[in-house]
């Protein structure tokens, strides 16, 4: 089967693995939605812990659009993380919804699917924003058929993946800190691609002996040298890379992986199921992010058509409350590795969600997304 044909079945199929049609649940037609549907937006300014740098940014807050979808006494919760690195905001997002929420609140949630293929069309380059619905929808079905949104997908919350801890950018002396701090996490996420890269792992390595990610953030400007930098951290106990190179250079990127030991994930050159055939030559794996993909059904289908090409999955997320995240959590048992600790980074989070022990990620059996609003969140 030639690249072409074997990505159309797959995505064909990706489409078809999400069954939530109305006879999966009860053998009959969906009740009708009741009249006097909402759909409403806000902007949540979220405080970090600790300052978070990577090669892209440097900010002590991350503000979000949250979404609230309200219809037949249920509320469903969404947010999106506008990414900066592909010209996002959440005003951006925020503005881009405003005439298409009445458009919302009148569709019939129960035909999702179609919805969002419009909202696609309407929302060029909005990809949080869509999230945001996507995950407000999906929140609101899950409650109004009484059953968690993983249920939804066919998942089992036991085989929820183990998170890493991320430890963004810093002096020697705050990155040793950030480390004691995630004692419990069993793997760590370190942010590199700057001159400092070896006085970072050096500082990390000074603390602990786990098992290390590193994530360039397309920070390294030749391949020679990322070639020479990731084997010099295959030698310090990275077991893997996210993006050494800018994401356009994927024949180099081909270059390096032929040098190298450990694998190689793209996270900002994959945007969409689309990319990964693309990738397959350059890159071992792909990172799937909720606020990129554009929402939980866009991501399932990433995830399939890269299973189907032999390439591994890590789910990630951006800075992000426990909405998104907990959303993330529910699609984790499909992938293998997870970076979803965006809300353990943040002071103010408006939301309990998925809790994480020593890494693992637990889920309750409440319905929808399992969200429970923290009346006194200050954002």
């Amino acid at each position: 089967m030639k690249r072409r044909e074997l990505f159309q079945a797959m995505a064909a199929t990706a489409v078809g693995v999400n069954l939530m049609g109305r006879e999966v649940f009860d053998g009959s037609a969906s009740p009708a939605p009741q009249k006097g549907a909402t759909f409403t937006t806000r902007i949540r300014r979220l405080e970090l812990r600790h300052t978070w740098t990577t090669t892209m940014s440097s900010s002590a807050t991350r503000d979000t659009l949250h979404t609230q979808y309200d219809r037949d006494g249920i509320t469903g919760y969404g947010e999106g993380a506008g990414i900066v690195r592909y010209q996002q905001s959440a005003l951006g997002g925020q503005k881009a919804l405003e005439a298409l929420l009445p458009l919302i609140a009148s569709a019939d949630p129960y035909s999702y699917e179609k919805l969002l293929k419009d909202l696609d069309r309407r929302l060029p380059g909005q990809r949080a924003a869509l999230a945001a619905v996507d995950l407000a929808l999906l929140d609101w079905l899950g409650k109004r058929l009484g059953v968690p949104v993983y249920r939804l997908f066919g998942l089992d919350p036991k085989d929820t993946a183990v998170t890493n801890m991320s430890i963004g950018i810093d002096t020697p002396e705050i990155t040793r800190q950030k480390v004691r701090e995630a004692e419990d996490f069993p793997v760590l996420k370190v942010k590199v691609g700057l001159a400092t890269d070896e006085a970072t792992i050096d500082a990390v390595r000074s603390v602990t002996k786990k098992t290390l990610r590193v994530d360039a953030n397309e920070g390294w400007t030749s391949k020679e040298e990322a070639a020479r930098k990731i084997n010099w951290l295959e030698s310090q106990g990275v077991e893997l890379i996210e993006q050494p190179l800018p994401a356009h250079l994927v024949e180099e990127t081909r270059w390096i992986r032929s040098r190298v030991h450990i694998p190689i994930f793209a996270d900002e050159a994959c945007h969409s199921a689309e990319d990964i055939p693309k990738l397959r030559e350059a890159f071992d794996g792909i990172v799937v992010k909720l606020d990129k993909s554009g929402g939980l059904i866009e991501a399932q289908r990433q995830i399939h058509v890269a299973r189907a090409l032999g390439m591994k999955v890590m789910l990630g997320c951006m800075v992000s409350s426990s909405c998104t995240v907990t959303a993330a959590a529910h699609l984790s048992p499909l992938v293998d590795y997870a970076d979803l600790d965006g809300h353990l980074l943040i002071a103010n989070d408006p939301y309990q969600g998925v809790t994480v022990q020593k890494g693992k990620l637990i889920l309750t059996d409440a319905p929808g997304l399992g969200l429970r609003p923290v009346p006194d969140a200050k954002n």
